[in-house]
């Protein structure tokens, strides 16, 4: 694929240490491409990764993930893109593998990671952990990834009830991550509904997004403390930079005990066209002096039609001979022209508004890197050289 520096949706993140005072072992990534074979066909990838190990190697971990990833779909055709999302994750595992086994110091260390690639229209999506994958839509919120956790196991199989899971011990016990010993198996369930069963979640792959569609990826230092209603309300608020600071906000104030990640991915709204108020007034001048000149065209036809008349009247008179009836009397009969005549046109104008609201705040915390993401190919934090 060919990188791109203007992606097609619009970008949006914000990324916290929390208030633990530990290192901030998120990465995240988002790289704008189009398409060798169709150039017109743009082509956007969202990774986000939260590692895991100590002695910093959490963060090394999450940022392999995120370059190797991103590295291997840039170097794809993006003709088979779920086969390439799970090829990538598989790779980022053994590298995450390769390198914990080279230093004693990192060993065990190993990462999560959410993705999401839109082609055109077209969303594609891979999992492993707990880092979720959202799409927000016509005022719900739905969750497309399935954690690879303890408890989601246990809820699953019904041992556990949903609002059992967040005060559980083994809440944060993780069955699948980036960089095991015995490899990784990418989640390639796209789950649309809750009740979507696994086949019909792997045919939702390369669903077709809508104008006004945002896919929202997190790590779970977010998700362990707002839940999915919260989100939606802020999201559904004006102005995306605002809503992810009031969500960092939030779970900062609840304690903020692990790093905070979000990466939204706006599909554009359709836009009603509008006429300025200038081009309006513009317009209604135009509008105004078509119908003037519409009018002046008429009474000038008026004109002219009269002189005619007259004109046709008056020679009638001087030539034409008169016919003698019955009884001694003469008539004329002159000719009578009759012309046509258009009648005025006008064009009207129309305007549209639009109104916007604003709410309130909360308490301020140390503020969050929040704006528009850098379109690197993949924006990275600590210099490591891929195997």
């Amino acid at each position: 694929m060919i990188p791109s520096g203007r992606p097609h949706l619009t970008v949006t993140v914000s990324s916290h240490p929390g208030m633990s005072g530990k290192n901030n072992e998120d990465r995240y990534g988002v790289s704008a491409y189009r398409l060798e074979s169709e150039p017109n066909l743009p082509s956007l990838l969202a990774v986000v990764a939260d590692g895991i190990g100590g002695h910093r190697a959490g963060e090394v971990a999450a940022e392999l993930a995120v370059e190797a990833i991103s590295k291997f779909v840039a170097e794809s055709d993006a003709s088979h893109p779920v086969q390439t999302l799970e090829q990538a994750i598989v790779r980022a595992g053994e590298v995450i593998a390769i390198e914990a086994e080279a230093n004693p110091l990192q060993k065990g260390m190993g990462s999560t990671c959410a993705c999401a690639w839109v082609i055109g229209k077209r969303l594609y999506t891979a999992a492993v952990g707990d880092s979720r994958i959202y799409l927000i839509r016509d005022n719900n919120i739905r969750q497309l990834s399935t954690d690879h956790t303890w408890v989601q196991e246990a809820i699953d199989q019904g041992v556990l009830k949903p609002e059992q899971a967040r005060n559980h011990p083994n809440a944060h016990v993780i069955r699948r991550h980036l960089g095991s010993r015995n490899g990784v198996v990418p989640d390639i369930r796209l789950r649309l509904l809750p009740d979507d069963d696994d086949q019909r979640a792997l045919a939702n792959q390369g669903m077709q997004l809508q104008p006004g569609d945002l896919l929202l990826l997190c790590s779970d230092g977010l998700t362990d403390l707002v839940d999915d209603g919260e989100i939606l309300s802020a999201i559904s608020k004006p102005g995306v930079e605002e809503a992810l600071l009031e969500l960092v906000h939030l779970a900062n104030q609840r304690g903020g005990h692990d790093n905070i990640t979000i990466v939204t991915l706006g599909v554009p709204a359709l836009e009603r066209s509008t006429i300025p108020i200038d081009a309006r007034r513009m317009r209604s001048r135009w509008a105004m002096a078509g119908i003037l000149a519409g009018v002046l065209l008429l009474l000038g036809l008026v004109a002219l039609g009269g002189i005619y008349w007259f004109s046709s009247r008056s020679a009638g008179e001087s030539t034409a001979s008169p016919a003698i009836l019955p009884g001694g009397q003469a008539t004329l009969f002159p000719a009578t022209a009759r012309t046509a005549l258009p009648e005025p046109t006008s064009t009207p104008g129309f305007a549209a508004t639009a109104t916007l609201e604003t709410s309130g705040e909360l308490t301020p915390l140390p503020s969050p890197r929040t704006g528009e993401a850098t379109l690197t190919p993949w924006p990275t934090n600590t210099q490591i050289s891929l195997p």
